[in-house]
């Protein structure tokens, strides 16, 4: 059974992800006491695909040491559990707040919104540390967000590393979620080819047009290599996922290029890999 600790930022989606994993068979239990936790693990029924357990800041008044025994007394039980941490950036919390009109939980200390959103980044500070996988939901919408809870969690049933290989486009800001972040804008640019711009990084005339650019060869050699060197170290580290980052300007071509190539090669070596680009619609 899959044991998950979802924790986040309030307005960030973590009532979202709870949900996608509720209707995914999941048993989830959100705001519980900490100490009750350890409790909760040995009490769920085998027969549920998985539970998880929302944790934020009303949960987290110690901080560092509470949060650090109930990782100590989860270990010692010999459970296995992944933490999830979502979180948007502040602007994105407070637009969300302002939308939809809702109460800060935090505000109920005598707080503004803008100190509560502060005070809940350093109170779950400890929990970041502790997090396998980071959802940064600043530009996803909830069905997105859903989806990426379903891919990145629920695809990882095999208790090996799941690595994801995301192209973006830096005009639209790099993701904040990402373990790497590689800039391959040095490379010769399609986009100004006016007969090629139409196309993206998937189709043939642009994989063609970089496979004869020796720039665009020798950068994928070097991080294919740069990346089999350091991955297994996360794998050895127990890591179970690992997001890489590939941006070009617009995210369409060159990113798009580079991340479908390194999935074929590493899919080779950790079958869980899989490939997301950002800018693409489909």
């Amino acid at each position: 059974m899959k044991r998950i600790i979802v924790s986040g930022r309030s307005g960030s989606g973590k009532t979202v992800a709870l949900r996608a994993l509720e209707d995914q068979g999941f048993y989830c239990v959100d705001n519980i006491p900490i100490k009750l936790i350890p409790e909760l693990l040995n009490q769920i029924d085998s027969d549920y695909p998985g539970l998880a357990i929302g944790i934020d800041a009303r949960n987290v008044t110690h901080t560092v040491e509470e949060f650090d025994s109930l990782i100590k007394t989860i270990e010692a039980s010999k459970f296995q559990f992944e933490v999830v941490f979502i979180d948007a950036n502040d602007t994105t919390l407070l637009k969300r707040f302002s939308e939809t009109r809702r109460r800060h939980p935090l505000t109920n200390e005598g707080l503004s919104l803008a100190e509560a959103i502060t005070l809940e980044k350093q109170r779950l500070e400890p929990i970041t540390r502790y997090a396998q996988l980071v959802i940064d939901t600043t530009s996803k919408s909830p069905h997105e967000l859903c989806e990426v809870i379903v891919e990145r969690i629920l695809g990882n049933e095999s208790k090996h590393l799941s690595i994801l290989f995301e192209s973006f486009g830096f005009k639209n800001g790099a993701p904040n979620d990402a373990d790497f972040v590689f800039d391959v804008r040095c490379l010769p640019n399609p986009y100004w080819n006016e007969d090629l711009r139409p196309f993206t990084g998937k189709d043939k005339p642009i994989v063609d047009f970089l496979e004869s650019q020796p720039a665009a060869q020798e950068f994928y050699w070097q991080l294919k290599i740069f990346l089999q060197t350091w991955i297994p170290r996360f794998d050895q580290d127990n890591r179970n996922y690992l997001t890489v980052a590939i941006g070009c300007t617009g995210g369409h071509h060159r990113s798009v290029y580079i991340a479908e190539k390194l999935a074929d090669n590493f899919r080779q070596l950790y079958p869980d890999t899989q490939i997301r680009h950002r800018e693409l619609k489909s």
